[in-house]
């Protein structure tokens, strides 16, 4: 035993199978213990050597173990399975004397467990060849073996078809089959198309299934339950490209017609489309009734796309022609689209239902007119010619009382005041230590409760903190150079606080880092994130020596924004305690300081009599912001982005906005915050940071979201291009409550015209937050849009997708109120841009809902709807002039 511990640690594992052979049970359990022993010391060695004696430990570990539960655990630990060239060879050798009953319970619960590559996939097949017992099917088996099948593929030139490696497969009917029961499928399978749609995997699975090598009844089950179960685009493609493959009889579809019913109603639209093919051709041979047709349309009438509800219209129409008796069923499923929101698809279920009403009985005829109070203005005329005295008075009347739907203003919360339980504390600093999190109650309330805990008992909270962060990298054994770079570069978290109370943070990263963070402030991402760092290097230099009884800065709402008159009760304490405010702190303080109404604050603060208060008072009673918001635009050139972002359609021009010097900020702030007092000028030029940015970047100047909105606007623009995510900052900056300006609507303006619906739905929460709150300027966002409309840097039809999403919770004055000034723009366009008979209908869809603009009718669209025709734009904007007409008749 000795031996085999002495080829374990120095990394032998070639040696260890004929090294563990000739051990018995009890030997072999001694070994294991100290195995577990080797194991957690090699855990703190050089990677290299770790490495190497991991493998020793694996294969060792696998054969000293006799049961097969802890052997495939040791097997499939997470630590011993960091290598780049594969022991199981060597794993398979030490487990050679075990008896096949054995070797098959272990290959079963391997298999249970995950499987990540194709070399744990080669351990559980041998094992199974071992003990001559079937292959388990499990998501890992099935991913190893693609992957197996990829990457032997793939080194082979000229690459052999897919067919002729699946082919030769000893266990394909059990994983082809598994592969339909996975919650996900490997990514080398949901590519259907590649390399080409005839070598492709639903391709090869449908020429195997044909020779009889995989049993075509099951995959067709699980195909439809895989369809019916939902689930990835990708996957739901692959799903339908290999049910098209296996050509399923009529018969065999008629058998599964509740299936395509359910997916007809609530699957994705690739997914409802087929449903809705099959029980067409179902509905042509004769194996559809009508209630089975009843039950299909109804779910469909509801769904918003309008292919899907057309389509479905002209199956209705079909059989109603072919069968005018079935009117009775089908009359009142075809009203169900008088409620959908295109008035194309309703006037074609009104057409419809005025071409089958006679063959109703009088109670079906009644419910169709009742179901037509949900017809818009635009089809009431027409509703009252087919339904007449059916139709109930209120349904005839054009003038509705409206009332406008607005979610209610977002009220800033307090925050909890920092606990004065240790044991609570610890466990709300290690949450936010290991999660990372950096959202602002979370972080403000316990770096607040670090520092006033350590003023108050120190000793306890070290003694309770040590343990509990056990592991964290500051903490861990490894070269000091290599901990002070990282917390140099990565506190953006309360890390270096919570270092330096347990005396982690050496004196060199103290200079560097608080140097660092001093020099911050090439773009605006630097500086605000060097005004965040500034003040955790301060509070981590103060709690090292427990003077300091608590923070200035800690905010007083959610938002990031701090009471004045909690402040100046902070500042008197702090000189009654004869202690001088951090610079950094107080800066953040004045930042963070509410302005608006302080005049009783200011006058507080002057009477504290010292140079802390009096620059409190005159910060307040300035009320000035940060640094002011330039009305003018400024043009620049979109730089292209890691090389591979697709420019705007109007060369890569943006419209962005700059910000005038506070020269109380360069004079009187510390270096790290210096930055945002000086004049910017947004340009061509980049930096290295991507993405949205922090949550804390708000909580830097939660009193001016004007400015920090035009220094996002550079990132804010790009949701317009093709970046994804630009537009998240918008809800947060909207929510503070500061006044919005030209900066806030134009950073909106590019939200709505957004590329990715998630940025449009972030634009569209702001939007709702800001006319809730009374601060939408509805003509100043009307007439942003419309410059970037006309720099092409916003879509029209992207536009109207967020003015739809808006007014359809119920905020219909509002879009039809930032419409009207774009509409009048572009009506007066000499050739209409793409997607304006969208823009046309849904503001039609408003002013039907709440009535006309006072502001009078908009410029060109009495042309626009004189044109005649039968195109969108025509008919749309004849239906909004319509609103016009009745509103000035009336």
């Amino acid at each position: 035993m000795k031996e085999l511990l002495t080829a374990v640690r120095e990394g032998r594992h070639r040696d260890v199978p004929g090294l563990v052979a000739p051990l018995d049970r009890a030997e072999r359990r001694l070994a294991l213990a100290e195995l577990k022993a080797v194991r957690k010391e090699a855990r703190d060695r050089d990677w290299r050597e770790r490495t190497r004696t991991m493998k020793a430990v694996l294969v060792a570990g696998a054969g000293c173990h006799t049961g097969a539960a802890g052997c495939a655990a040791w097997i499939g630990a997470r630590e011993l399975r960091e290598w780049e060239h594969s022991p199981y060879p060597w794993v398979l050798k030490a487990l050679a004397d075990r008896d096949p009953v054995w070797l098959a319970d272990l290959a079963h619960r391997l298999a249970a467990r995950t499987v990540d590559s194709e070399a744990e996939y080669r351990l559980v097949v041998e094992l199974v060849r071992m003990a001559d017992c079937p292959l388990p099917a499990s998501d890992g088996i099935v991913r190893g073996w693609v992957e197996r099948i990829n990457s032997a593929r793939w080194r082979q030139l000229p690459y052999p078809p897919l067919t002729d490696i699946l082919r030769a497969e000893p266990y394909l009917d059990v994983l082809a089959t598994h592969l339909l029961d996975m919650a996900e499928l490997p990514a080398p399978v949901a590519w259907a198309g590649y390399p080409g749609p005839d070598d492709s995997w639903p391709s090869a699975l449908t020429t195997l299934t044909a020779e009889g090598l995989l049993d075509r009844t099951l995959l067709l089950e699980r195909c439809t339950t895989r369809l019916l179960r939902g689930g990835k685009s990708s996957d739901l493609r692959f799903c339908l490209l290999l049910l098209r493959g296996l050509e399923p009889t009529s018969q065999e579809e008629a058998e599964r017609a509740a299936d395509w019913i359910a997916m007809a109603a609530d699957g994705p639209s690739p997914v409802a489309g087929h449903a809705q093919e099959v029980l067409a051709r179902l509905d042509g041979h004769g194996l559809l009734s009508v209630a089975q047709l009843a039950d299909a349309s109804g779910p469909v009438l509801f769904r918003t796309e309008k292919k899907l509800v057309r389509a479905q219209l002209v199956l209705l129409g079909k059989v109603l022609r072919r069968d005018p008796s079935a009117a009775g069923q089908l009359l009142p499923v075809v009203g169900e689209a008088f409620g959908h929101p295109d008035i194309g698809l309703q006037e074609r279920a009104l057409k419809l239902t005025a071409r089958h009403l006679p063959s109703t009985p009088p109670a079906v005829r009644q419910d169709l007119a009742d179901m037509a109070a949900q017809l818009g203005p635009a089809h009431r005329s027409a509703a009252v010619a087919l339904f007449g005295d059916l139709l109930g008075d209120g349904q005839e009347a054009d003038v509705y009382e409206y009332e406008e739907i607005l979610p209610p203003a977002p009220v800033p919360r307090r925050l909890a005041p920092a606990t004065e339980d240790t044991a609570e504390l610890v466990e709300e600093v290690v949450a936010l230590v290991r999660s990372g999190s950096r959202e602002v109650p979370e972080f403000e309330r316990a770096l607040d409760g670090l520092v006033r805990c350590a003023h108050t008992n120190r000793s306890a909270l070290v003694e309770a903190l040590r343990p509990a962060l056990a592991g964290m990298w500051w903490a861990a054994p490894g070269e000091q150079g290599a901990i002070d770079w990282r917390f140099i570069r990565n506190h953006d978290g309360p890390h270096v606080v919570v270092a330096s109370l347990l005396g982690q943070v050496p004196e060199q990263a103290f200079a560097e880092g608080r140097a660092q963070s001093a020099g911050a402030g090439t773009c605006f991402h630097a500086a605000l994130n060097g005004a965040t760092y500034a003040r955790l290097w301060e509070a981590a230099a103060a709690i090292g020596t427990g003077e300091l009884p608590f923070l200035l800065a800690t905010p007083t709402w959610h938002t990031g924004s701090l009471d004045p008159v909690e402040l100046v009760d902070r500042l008197r304490r702090y000189r009654e305690l004869g202690i001088e405010p951090g610079p950094a702190d107080f800066a953040q303080a004045l930042l963070r300081v509410r302005r608006t109404g302080g005049d009783e604050a200011a006058g507080r603060a002057a009477g504290l009599g010292t140079p802390e208060g009096d620059r409190l008072a005159a910060w307040i009673r300035a009320d000035e912001p940060v640094a002011p918001v330039l009305r003018t635009h400024v043009e620049t050139e979109a730089p292209a982005v890691r090389g591979w972002l697709r420019q705007s359609a109007a060369g890569a021009r943006r419209i962005l906005l700059a910000t005038r010097e506070r020269l109380v900020i360069q004079q009187e702030f510390p270096r790290a915050f210096r930055w945002l007092g000086r004049p910017h000028t947004p340009g061509s030029q980049t930096c290295y940071h991507w993405g949205s940015g922090s949550p804390q970047w708000t909580a830097v100047l939660p009193e001016d979201s004007e400015t920090l909105a035009a220094w996002l606007l550079p990132f804010v623009a790009t949701c317009a291009e093709d970046q994804r995510g630009g537009a998240s900052p918008l809800p947060a900056l909207v929510e503070t409550g500061a006044p919005a300006g030209s900066a806030i609507h134009l950073a909106l303006g590019y939200g709505l015209g957004a590329r990715y619906p998630e940025d449009r739905l972030s634009a569209v929460d702001a939007l709702l937050v800001l006319a809730a709150r009374g601060q939408l300027d509805a003509a100043l966002l009307g007439g942003e849009l419309n410059v970037l409309i006309d720099r092409e840097l916003v879509k029209p039809a992207r536009l109207a997708s967020s003015a739809a999403a808006a007014a359809d919770t119920g905020a219909y004055r509002t879009v039809l109120s930032v419409l009207v000034p774009v509409l009048s723009a572009l009506l007066s366009r000499e050739r209409a841009p793409r997607g304006l008979s969208d823009l046309l209908a849904v503001a039609a869809e408003c002013a039907e809902r709440c009535g006309p603009q006072e502001t009078g009718p908009i410029a060109g669209l009495a042309t626009t709807a004189a044109r005649g025709g039968s195109t969108q734009l025509v008919r749309q904007a004849a239906r909004l002039q319509a609103v016009w007409d009745r509103s000035e008749a009336a």
